[in-house]
């Protein structure tokens, strides 16, 4: 039997399908096999049919209403939270949840089950169980928007981290527009006139907040802006670059290659900042020797899953529901000062 249309089914839906009464697939639902009324094993196991090809879980809301409101709330995330290159950018934002969850006094369910298709999962992916939550935390770099859109359709409770584009969705993110404006003015109006930005080359939203920043605190400096697309494992390749194009400011988006930079600037004999100045657009995942020097953006991530997860329980609320206005928000992003940002020589030797 073909799935039904994106729209959520319905316990008067899967009635319809079965040809039974929707007392009866209450019943089935709630596994009530003893008493006067006993569902017939064949009509019972019809109804399980439908509710399994139509991937129906009960609504959250009609449990609360029922006042069996399960406590638990679910967390997606697109990439696998736990290989160990994913451990620390997660875990900050999985420490604000959980510390968030102790004071609300709920569980934490983690989706596990979606198959990973070129590194991400999908939400609908195989038989979905996020209706076993009350509420879904979504986490990821790249998100789905027609996942997202479905979501939105099927009536579930989700809130996003980080912002999005889909204008239907709640979310909390991080103001990373401003932010990294506001740090390369600050590098630029030291004097540098020849940057170096080197980006990642993803599509999520956090991406192009930080390069829409890069490019507004350059514009309108005079300074010349040479973007190149490299990550963690592009060391060689961005030192070729700062070789080849002498720039006085690097911009590094991915802290891992900010650190690796810094620390082979040392080794080839060009001082940093004296020599080069380097700043990065994330925080190092650990404060070790080269992460505590380097001048970088210090995401609230540990703020920043407390803050998504209290929205989310805000939206599963009757009597705190957030209006328009907080269902979609952005934390300032503060910096870290660090010691890998100052004047370019030239402009020291004239001061």
């Amino acid at each position: 039997m073909p799935r039904t249309s994106s729209r959520r089914v319905t316990q008067k839906r899967i009635a319809e399908l079965a040809g039974v009464s929707q007392a009866t697939v209450s019943m089935v639902l709630n596994e009530r096999r003893d008493g006067p009324a006993r569902i017939p094993d064949p009509t019972r196991q019809r109804v399980l049919r439908i509710i399994q090809e139509t991937q129906y879980v009960a609504d959250p809301s009609a449990r609360r209403l029922a006042g069996v409101d399960s406590q638990i709330v679910g967390v997606f995330t697109y990439e696998p939270a736990f290989p160990s290159e994913s451990q620390d950018f997660y875990a900050p934002l999985l420490t604000g949840i959980e510390a968030e969850a102790e004071e609300l006094g709920c569980d934490l369910l983690v989706f596990t089950s979606a198959p990973v298709t070129d590194g991400r999962r999908r939400l609908f992916g195989g038989h979905s169980r996020l209706r076993l939550a009350d509420g879904v935390l979504l986490l990821g770099v790249e998100m789905d928007a027609d996942e997202l859109d479905r979501l939105v359709d099927e009536a579930f409770r989700v809130v996003a981290v980080g912002r999005r584009v889909s204008p239907r969705i709640p979310y909390v993110g991080i103001d990373y527009v401003s932010a990294a404006k506001t740090l390369v003015r600050r590098a630029v109006g030291l004097g540098h006139t020849r940057v170096l930005s080197l980006r990642l080359g993803t599509e999520g939203e956090s991406v192009h907040d930080r390069r829409a920043g890069v490019l507004a605190g350059v514009k309108g400096t005079g300074a010349e802006l040479t973007e190149l697309i490299a990550g963690p494992e592009d060391l060689d390749q961005s030192w070729g670059a700062v070789a080849r194009l002498r720039p006085t400011l690097v911009i590094v988006e991915d802290s891992s290659l900010a650190e690796q930079l810094v620390a082979r600037a040392d080794r080839e004999g060009m001082a940093v900042p004296e020599g080069l100045s380097v700043i990065g657009l994330s925080a190092p995942e650990r404060r070790g020797p080269v992460g505590a020097r380097l001048t970088s953006l210090d995401p609230p991530r540990i703020e920043l899953g407390r803050r998504c997860l209290a929205l989310l329980t805000r939206l599963l609320s009757d009597e705190d529901r957030p209006d328009d206005t907080e269902l979609r928000s952005l934390l300032p992003c503060p910096m870290h000062d660090g010691e890998t940002l100052a004047a370019p020589p030239a402009r020291r030797a004239n001061g």
